[in-house]
């Protein structure tokens, strides 16, 4: 038996409680956790926003250490350090043909088959977004274990499910952010900042932060911010102002909400471009001219856990981190137990904070 922290339902509290783990099958490994970054995405899978079965075990954004591999696993061994893929590619369908693995059709497949069973009545749990890190152990398939760099440190290492890929992506991958250019960040908690420090390694010049509250000010200027904007009815104009009065070269909005797509798009120069990396609802509706699109000239794009391959990207965003240019821990702003996850989800809808990091 290991402790997690598990949703009964969508919208109830999270509770937590002991669950059985069964031996890795075909295909599948057993992983010991060491950390689990809280994402907004769980929240968004707790309240509905995202469809997840349930009851389940959240937490995608996890590292830890290889206990058990079962039949026909080749690619990692008992006692390897690995990355939770909560996307892992199947290299087969039409999105991966085309190189797109990030949009793979099979990827999603694991969260929807119950991979545990409640301790106490042995009721079925489902993985949130087929990962399950919210638990001291997890089990899942080989190709969602991703071999750890040389040089990451383990409990750190988790952010790379998740916010590192996610802002790393944004900025290298779709944005395509060039040196010399500017970049509007929006919502700076552990997505937005690592959005930051990639635009800052990419060799951005002017980049500005913006969020809801002053207290991620600090944050956003230790990540690479050279201007910080506290989102008002005027905040395109002023980012305007700080970027030569024409805008952003690039604007990345990480809250997923219309209203800040809106601003982020308006706050967008002429023929630049402008990527989504939050999630927001369906009834999340943004409104466009048509005058304007042909105007401006700019570009919007989805971009999906960063447009990135793990495979790819990892080693390179690992040579920065053993570099010094990329700080994993810069990102995290609490470490907490299981029992701090509903409290850290609070911060999130408060617009608190960075990365809490569940530490086992």
């Amino acid at each position: 038996m290991v402790r997690a922290a598990v949703l009964p339902a969508v919208n109830a509290p999270l509770r937590v409680a002991e669950i059985d783990l069964p031996a890795p099958g075909p295909g599948q490994v057993r992983i010991r956790l060491a950390a689990a970054g809280v994402c907004h995405s769980d929240l968004s899978l707790s309240n509905g926003t995202l469809r997840q079965p349930a009851p389940a075990v959240l937490g995608h954004e996890g590292a830890g250490t290889v206990t058990a591999v079962g039949p026909d696993v080749t690619t990692v061994a008992p006692g390897d350090q690995v990355v939770l893929n909560w996307a892992p590619s199947c290299g087969d369908c039409h999105f991966c043909g085309l190189a797109e693995p990030w949009l793979c059709a099979r990827s999603g497949l694991a969260a929807n088959a119950p991979y545990a069973t409640l301790a106490a009545d042995g009721s079925a749990l489902y993985p949130g977004l087929g990962t399950a890190a919210f638990a001291e152990e997890t089990v899942v398939p080989a190709h969602a274990a991703l071999p750890l760099p040389a040089g990451v440190p383990l409990a750190d290492a988790a952010l790379l499910g998740c916010a590192v890929l996610t802002g790393w992506g944004a900025v290298h991958h779709s944005a395509q952010v060039r040196a010399g250019e500017s970049v509007a960040v929006f919502g700076v908690g552990g997505v937005g900042l690592a959005t930051v420090q990639a635009a800052r390694i990419a060799g951005a010049g002017t980049i500005v932060a913006v969020d809801v509250s002053s207290e991620k000010e600090e944050l956003a200027r230790a990540a690479g911010a050279t201007e910080f904007v506290l989102s008002a009815e005027d905040t395109a104009k002023r980012i305007r102002k700080l970027t030569g009065g024409v805008g952003a070269d690039v604007a990345v909005e990480c809250v997923g909400r219309a209203d800040t797509i809106r601003t982020a798009w308006s706050a967008t120069r002429r023929g630049g471009r402008t990527t989504v990396v939050g999630i927001g609802g369906q009834d999340q509706q943004v409104t466009f001219s048509a005058l304007e699109i042909f105007y401006f000239g700019r570009t919007l794009a989805g971009c999906v856990y960063g447009n990135s391959d793990p495979a790819r990207d990892l080693p390179v965003i690992a040579e920065h981190i053993r570099s010094g240019a990329l700080d994993l821990s810069a990102l995290v702003t609490e470490r907490i137990g299981l029992e701090g996850i509903p409290a850290a989800f609070d911060a999130m809808l408060a617009g608190k904070g960075g990365r809490a990091l569940v530490v086992f």
